[in-house]
């Protein structure tokens, strides 16, 4: 299957944080779009794998996803190295997306930019015909995104590029609330947590708020890019 979008995430709940009311905005539009999780997040302070897995179906229901994959990396160690770099080439080439997006490259948790540099150097080698990769016993062909973006996360990242999602808004939080045990339960007598508190939501829009004051928007997401975005006529940006 032939994708639009592929979002990549460390850890189950990453791109739906920072990029769910992207997803939803382009799902709307008739686009095809899926996830793949490097990692289960076993080693979150909440919750469980079992659970998390759980969440994230519930989750990609509701964002009617294409397609999740997890890749089954070990949260908080997974290496830049040929074996996972390989793993993530096999999905490009296998979805072949349009636009690919990536953990932010420099953030609190160090999985991560971890992340954001393993997926930019697979979408990269994706492209080089010497690279050979299997799937279903099947030598895949060459492929390489027309497009790399990084999602922004804990850390603010002055974005390069940004997405009205105004109208997806309240949509984006219940899909994030499908991550029920990540987030602040009255009830729960699990440790706090950065995202855990009853006033991470309202950081969350604040945020949001922020990408989106400079050009008008009431809800923006932002995203970097680390080569320069190209355009035949400057019309095309108004």
């Amino acid at each position: 299957m032939k994708l639009d979008i592929l979002a990549f995430g460390a850890h189950p709940d990453d791109v739906e944080i920072s990029a769910g009311g992207t997803l939803l905005k382009y799902i709307s539009e008739g686009k095809k779009i899926g996830i793949v999780d490097l990692t289960k997040g076993e080693l979150g302070t909440r919750g469980s794998a079992e659970l998390r897995t759980e969440e994230a179906k519930k989750a990609s229901a509701l964002l009617s996803l294409s397609i999740r994959d997890n890749l089954n990396m070990e949260d908080g160690f997974f290496e830049i190295n040929e074996e996972n770099k390989r793993k993530i080439i096999v999905e490009i080439r296998k979805y072949q997306p349009e636009i690919v997006l990536a953990n932010s490259i420099v953030d609190r948790h160090p999985d991560h930019g971890n992340a954001g540099k393993l997926v930019t150097d697979a979408c990269f080698l994706a492209g080089l015909q010497k690279i050979e990769t299997q799937f279903d016993g099947k030598t895949q062909e060459a492929y390489r995104p027309r497009l790399v973006l990084h999602y922004i996360q804990d850390y603010y990242i002055h974005p390069d590029i940004a997405v009205d999602v105004s109208a997806f808004t309240d949509e984006k939080i219940k899909v994030i609330q499908a991550y029920k045990s990540q987030f602040f339960d009255p009830q729960s007598s699990e440790p706090n947590t950065p995202i855990s508190g009853e006033e991470f939501f309202d950081f969350l829009k604040g945020r949001m708020m922020t990408v989106g004051r400079p050009f008008g928007a009431k809800y923006a997401e932002g995203f970097t890019i680390s080569r320069v975005l190209g355009v035949s006529d400057l019309f095309q940006l108004l």
